[in-house]
């Protein structure tokens, strides 16, 4: 029975994962933001284990982890939750590109480090769920896309740092995905939303899964998901 600490579980890509793990009885260990968004977690997915932390916050993460239970060995890390605000550079206030790069690169770089013991006892598998952005920049992303290249970084240096340990890191690069980061995009954007147009949460949490289930002799560094259509 493996183990596997999702941020990002309440909803799109990551409540998929967490769904998906659950059926196979895998253990689950789900960041929440609060005590209550903790309950609401463990109250969705029934046996699931939380941990709080605010992504927001990463200087306190360390902190808050010190008074809870951590997992002893870790299979996965999942890499899932992020934020999203655009706006053009003479625009866009430091308080946004704070935010965003604290809980889209900052607060995942601090929550490696901080599981990382657990992950070299079960030799296990770090996942980032980046974006396209992460890979090219456009108007009116720049901090977006700026905390995704960071990540795309953060992804490359760590994979050969722990490849001694057994740590296998994958980086996941979606195009626009059907979630509700998605449909608040679209409302920044002023445009109409329309899901279909976009690919489902369940095709990149398959992605991310295939990943996982990838046999020891075979390292999944990067994965692309573009829409279908």
């Amino acid at each position: 029975m493996a183990a596997h600490l999702i941020t990002g579980a309440g909803s799109g890509i990551g409540a998929v994962l967490a769904e998906r793990l659950a059926e196979r009885g895998d253990d689950l260990w789900l960041l929440a933001r609060d005590a209550r968004r903790a309950a609401e977690l463990r109250e969705r997915f029934p046996g699931a284990k939380t941990l709080v932390g605010d992504l927001a916050d990463p200087a306190k993460l360390s902190w808050a982890f010190g008074h809870q239970a951590l997992p002893v060995e870790l299979d996965s890390l999942l890499h899932v939750a992020g934020v999203v605000e655009l706006g053009p550079v003479g625009e866009l206030p430091v308080k946004a590109w704070q935010q965003t790069l604290n809980v889209n690169l900052v607060a995942p770089a601090e929550l490696t480090r901080l599981l990382l013991p657990s992950l070299r006892l079960a030799r296990g598998h770090v996942v980032f769920v980046n974006s396209g952005a992460g890979l090219n920049a456009h108007a009116d992303w720049s901090a977006y896309a700026a905390s995704k290249h960071g990540l795309k970084a953060l992804a490359d240096s760590l994979r050969l740092e722990e490849s001694a340990a057994g740590i296998r890191v994958t980086s996941v690069y979606p195009g626009r995905t059907a979630t509700p980061m998605q449909a608040k995009v679209h409302q920044q954007e002023g445009r109409e939303y329309d899901a279909g147009r976009w690919i489902a949460p369940e095709s990149v949490a398959k992605a991310v899964i295939a990943a996982l289930e990838a046999s020891r002799d075979a390292h999944v560094t990067e994965i692309t998901v573009r829409p279908g259509s």
